[in-house]
Parts: structure tokens; C-alpha cells; sequence
């Protein structure tokens, strides 16, 4: 069967935000009488969670959100402590980070007895740390400094202990055995559960195949407690770039056949045992790859021969090409007559997104400046997954009560399910069962994404939802903050969007405008767009070498090379600032030619010029300027 057309997801991939925002807007806007509904669903929610104190994460999200001064410190701490192999270097983390936020503000503001003996614990590190550092002349500032030298390994031993506490709360269990006993008590209240088997981003081979055993060994345990199949039994999540070091679009073809046989593998096993397999989302570079994967699965008879529908895909929200590929994979799924099992989120890189782009001087970002424009493409693509029943078995993973509200009032009749992360949410999703029982609806499905594997693999994990939900902007700490009215909580996000000009973030200028009008940023091409990438290997295919003398002094190789390289600047468009009609691809040509033979000279005059007096070097750049003040040629 011929692939399936992703002309419209690959055009959406970098797309004219603004453009992008009016087609969102008119994709999500509902009905007046969906709207009302909706707005009561999310105040009966919202009012039934402000009557409970936060707990848990909630509570410590709450207190230590990233918009104060102990709450970045944390950030870093978890971000950084994890990596930092010597002693010295932690200590001075440790010291810099705990020394200098007021950490006895914190003490006895929650009710949450983790939050404040994770206070309580940062509080003395902090004090023990600011004596260490005083360096005034009197008896108590070198008592304080003999403490603090005393104290650094079981200071640095209690904020890993800290760490490691704090990330027991995000992480479900250590092993699925683990797992699976802590997830019993939820699942007889009839939830149930997607393990993340933590690790991504494979660094080795053996960081693949031991990522690659963790998965069939956390299947075929699954098997055993799996009953009444997929949409009730607990099931995993695969991230690909965990199968191999090198899944990226540079080594699509070496990845792809690599993870292919592994994941149809793990694919066979969760068909067998009728429980699903989600291939989940990551950076929007890996997306081709990622539809790659899923076609190819849908391709194999052998898997869906027993009717199986729990094979599935993660898309993120955030992205432009969200609405689009949510199309693609309803006509993927009809194309091969399988059903599959979707699950739309918010989407947690937005941040690497946002610094890639700008780091490569791409045209524009993957994903939306504005959160409310996230939360309008949410709905969007969320109407189209609901209106695919016959191949689409919907999951909306949020921990926002608008979005819970206005998928209830979409959803009608449809099946689908809610999920959320551990240790998050339960507040929200109790106050929708509730109310669910009240008026006569059946229960919503809710399925808990747990995160299984060591403190050592946590790290990405806790770093992503730290970011994702830590921020005072986000609905897990709004909906906390009693300064925030129930009105501003439960706001149509399509008519916020529609009455804001530019829909674009004007804080968050083009990556080629990022240094502003001192000049532009040097400019990228994105090599992982297929709509850039496939036309610039065809003019390659066809290059020649370069005519010429350099050629000739290179050789047919070198030249070769060379010519490959100019042509890639030209379709670019690059050229030297300094010389605006001089090529980029000839000064390439000079860096080959400055590779292959002119080292030692340049080594020599390197030599000869450093053993010069500085007196002597200025009279000569001088004088040098002096011969060169001739006009600018162009």
C-alpha cells in the first residue's frame, strides 16, 4: 500500500503563526449550546477542588512554582544535582542554590506535611551553607564555617536525599513488580494505567538494549495482570528514541532498521496479551520518524489478525501540525482498516523547542508562542479524534477543568478517555467522577500515566513535568491561588484567543530576530522538513564539481565536496555580510582548501606573529588599515 499523504502535516510544520491561530479558531469554536454546558461542567469542577487543600505535587507545585525565587533553585537543583559526578562541584550547587532564597517564608504555608518537610529540610542546608560561607573575624563565623566544612557530605547527602524523595512522588515504582503491586488499590477503584518505562535518548547501544529488555520484560509482566482487554488493563509507552542512539532524520534509515523488528516485537506481545502500546511523542524533529513507525505497524496483518485496537500514538497540542496529524493518522488508521487508540496532550518539550529554533535560525517554531493558542488547538484536535469513532479510540491526558468541561460537552455519546499524570490531577478527576454519579452519567475512564524505573533515570522526566506544570501561569496552580477568581479560571480559551492582537507572542520575536535590530541571526536550514530537505538532496544527486583552478589543486574528491558545499549555501541564500554578493559557498570552498594544506603555513605565521612585541603588532595592524583605506568595493 502506498504512504499515506503528509503534505499537509510537512506545510503546518513551521507555518505563519498567526495564519495557523485563525484556522485553529475556527476548527475549536462550539456551539453556544456546547459553550454553556462546558462552562458549567468546568465551574462545578473548579468549585469542588478549591474546597479541598492541595496535596501532594499539587501542593508542592504549588508553593515552589517557578515564578519565585525557591522555586527556579529547586528547578536547578533537580536539573543539574543529577548530573554532577565530583563532590566539589555538587557542593558548590549546593551552596549557590540553597544559600540565598528566604526558604522560612515557605514554612507552614501549606498543609501539605511533604511540602513542608521538604522546607523544613532546604531551611537548615540553607543556614548550614550561609555559615559556611561567612568570612567575618569573630568566634561564631568560624564556628559556622568549621560546621559548614563538617557538614558538606551530609549536607550534599541530604539535598540528593531530597532529590531522590521528590522524584518517588513523580515516579510510580522502581520496576514494574513494584508498579503493578502500588497501582492494585487504584485499579479495584476502577482506574488503570500507562507505564513509562523511563529512559530516552539512548546514548549508546547498550543503553538501547537495555532500554529495549526493560519494555518486553514490563509486557510480558503486564500480560499476566491484563483481563477484558486494552481499554481496562494497564498498558506501556515507547519512546523510540530509547531504542536507539541515533533516531533522528540524519540516520532515519539506520535508526528505522533498527527499532522496527524491536517494536514489532513488544507490538506482538501487547497484541497477544490485548493491552495497548502507545508509540509516545517527543521533539517535533522526530515526528516523520515517529509516523514512519506507526505506518509501518499498520502495514502488518499478523498484529490486528485477533481485532486488536490498542495500538496507539501520542500527538502534542502544542504543535502547528497538531490538527493535520491527527487527520493523517484518522486516514492512516481507515487506509488499513485497523482501529487505533490516540492520546492528545498538551506536549512538554516547548522549551527545547523554542531555544532549538532559535540556536539554528530557523524560519519560525513548531509549536505556538501563546498558551491559550495550545489550548485552542487542543479542542481542535480533539473534535477531530471524536468524530472518527470508527478508527480513533480517543485518551485526553489534561489536568485542566476547560478542557475536561469542553471535551465532555463535545464528546456526546462518543467513547473516549481521560488520563493523568501520577500524583496530579486526583482532586480534579474525583470532582468529575462525582459529579458524573450526580447527574446520571457513566463514569469516565481515567487512565493514570505512571513513570517506572530508578531515581538515576528519572531526570528528563522530572525536568519536563517540573517545567510543564510548575509555572504560576499553568491551571495547576491557578486553580490553588485563591487570588484567582472563578471567572478568570473558566474562560472560553477561543474567545480569549480570538480578542488578542497579534495572536502571536510579541515577547517571543522569530528566531531570526532574536538579536533585534543590532542584526540578524545567522540564518539555518532545517534539514529534518522533508519539504527542505528532498529538493536539496536532489540538486546534490545532480551536483558537478566546481570549474576552475581550485578544483584542479584539490582534486576530483576535494572538489567534489567542495561543490557539494556551495550548492547547499545557495539554496540557503546565505552570503557574506561583508561582502554581500560574495557566496557563503565560496568561502567554504576556502575552509576545504585551509583543511587540506595551508595548516603548517597558517601554523608559522602564527608562530612568527605571537613572538612579536604588542607595540610592535599595533604599529603594523596600524599602518596596515592606513594601506587598506581604499573604498569598499562591491
Amino acid at each position: 500500500m502506498a504512504q499515506v499523504n503528509r503534505n499537509k502535516v510537512r506545510l503546518a510544520y513551521r507555518a505563519e503563526e498567526d495564519e495557523v491561530v485563525l484556522e485553529r479558531l475556527s476548527q475549536a469554536r462550539m456551539p453556544s449550546d456546547a459553550l454553556s454546558e462546558a462552562n458549567a461542567i468546568a465551574r462545578t469542577l473548579v468549585k469542588g477542588v478549591r474546597s479541598h487543600k492541595p496535596s501532594g505535587l499539587d501542593a508542592f507545585l504549588q508553593a515552589y512554582d517557578l515564578g519565585s525565587e525557591e522555586g527556579v533553585a529547586m528547578m536547578c537543583l533537580a536539573e543539574a544535582l543529577l548530573r554532577i559526578p565530583d563532590a566539589h562541584t555538587a557542593d558548590e550547587l549546593i551552596a549557590d542554590k540553597l544559600s540565598g532564597p528566604d526558604w522560612a517564608e515557605k514554612i507552614g504555608q501549606s498543609d501539605s506535611s511533604f511540602v513542608n518537610a521538604a522546607t523544613f529540610s532546604l531551611l537548615l542546608t540553607g543556614k548550614v551553607l550561609e555559615g559556611a560561607n561567612d568570612r567575618s573575624d569573630n568566634w561564631k563565623a568560624a564556628l559556622g564555617r568549621a560546621v559548614g566544612r563538617l557538614g558538606e557530605p551530609v549536607v550534599r547527602a541530604a539535598v540528593r536525599e531530597a532529590m531522590k524523595i521528590l522524584g518517588r512522588n513523580f515516579v510510580f515504582g522502581r520496576t514494574i513488580d513494584e508498579a503493578l503491586r502500588r497501582a492494585a488499590p487504584e485499579r479495584s477503584q476502577g482506574l488503570t494505567h500507562s507505564f513509562d518505562m523511563l529512559g530516552e535518548a539512548a546514548r549508546t547501544i547498550a543503553d538501547a538494549e537495555r532500554y529495549a529488555e526493560a519494555y518486553r520484560n514490563a509486557l510480558d509482566r503486564i500480560a499476566k495482570e491484563a483481563k477484558d482487554g486494552f481499554r481496562v488493563s494497564p498498558g506501556i509507552s515507547v519512546k523510540l528514541s530509547a531504542l536507539h542512539p541515533r533516531y533522528e532524520w540524519s540516520h532515519a534509515d539506520e535508526a528505522k532498521a533498527y527499532i522496527l523488528p524491536i517494536l514489532t516485537e513488544l507490538a506482538q506481545k501487547a497484541s497477544k496479551a490485548d493491552v495497548h502500546l502507545t508509540i509516545d511523542a517527543e521533539e517535533a524533529d522526530r515526528l516523520e520518524l515517529q509516523m514512519d513507525m506507526l505506518e509501518a505497524l499498520l502495514a502488518d496483518d499478523s498484529l490486528f489478525a485477533n481485532g486488536w485496537g490498542g495500538l496507539g500514538i501520542a500527538i502534542q497540542a502544542y504543535q502547528k501540525r497538531s490538527v493535520p496529524l491527527c487527520e493523517w493518522v484518522v486516514e492512516a488508521a481507515r487506509a488499513h482498516r485497523r482501529k487505533l487508540m490516540v492520546r492528545l496532550v498538551k506536549g512538554a518539550y516547548w522549551d527545547t523547542e523554542i531555544k532549538a529554533a532559535q540556536v539554528a535560525g530557523l524560519t519560525d517554531y513548531p509549536v505556538f508562542t501563546r498558551k491559550v493558542a495550545t489550548d485552542v488547538s487542543y479542542l481542535a484536535s480533539a473534535k477531530i479524534l471524536l468524530a472518527a469513532s470508527d478508527a480513533i479510540y480517543p485518551a485526553f491526558a489534561t489536568h485542566n477543568a476547560n478542557t475536561i468541561a469542553a471535551i465532555k460537552a463535545i464528546a456526546g455519546k462518543t467513547q473516549f478517555e481521560f488520563q493523568r499524570l501520577h500524583g496530579m490531577g486526583e482532586g480534579l478527576y474525583e470532582e468529575l467522577a462525582q459529579l458524573e454519579r450526580g447527574i446520571g452519567d457513566p463514569q469516565t475512564p481515567v487512565r493514570i500515566y505512571a513513570p517506572v524505573g530508578s531515581h538515576k533515570e528519572l531526570l528528563a522526566y522530572l525536568v519536563r513535568r517540573l517545567l510543564e506544570n510548575g509555572a504560576n501561569s499553568s491551571f495547576v496552580n491557578r486553580i490553588a491561588d485563591e487570588h484567582v477568581s472563578l471567572d478568570d479560571l473558566v474562560r472560553d480559551p477561543v474567545a480569549d484567543l480570538d480578542a488578542l492582537t497579534p495572536k502571536r507572542n510579541p515577547k517571543i520575536v522569530l528566531p531570526t530576530d532574536l538579536f533585534g535590530s543590532a542584526r540578524r541571526n545567522s540564518a539555518g536550514v532545517d534539514l529534518s522538513d522533508p519539504l527542505v530537505r528532498d529538493p536539496l538532496m536532489e540538486r546534490l544527486k545532480g551536483s558537478k564539481p566546481a570549474r576552475g583552478p581550485p578544483s584542479q589543486a584539490l582534486g576530483k574528491a576535494r572538489a567534489d565536496r567542495s561543490s557539494r558545499l556551495m550548492i547547499t549555501a545557495s539554496l540557503s541564500g546565505q552570503c557574506s555580510k561583508r561582502r554581500p554578493k560574495t557566496s557563503i559557498a565560496w568561502f567554504a570552498l576556502l575552509m576545504t582548501l585551509r583543511s587540506n594544506g595551508t595548516r603548517s603555513v597558517e601554523r608559522r605565521g602564527r608562530n612568527f606573529w605571537s613572538a612579536r612585541p604588542i607595540s610592535t603588532r599595533n604599529m603594523r595592524k596600524n599602518s596596515s588599515r592606513s594601506a587598506r583605506a581604499k573604498p569598499e568595493r562591491h
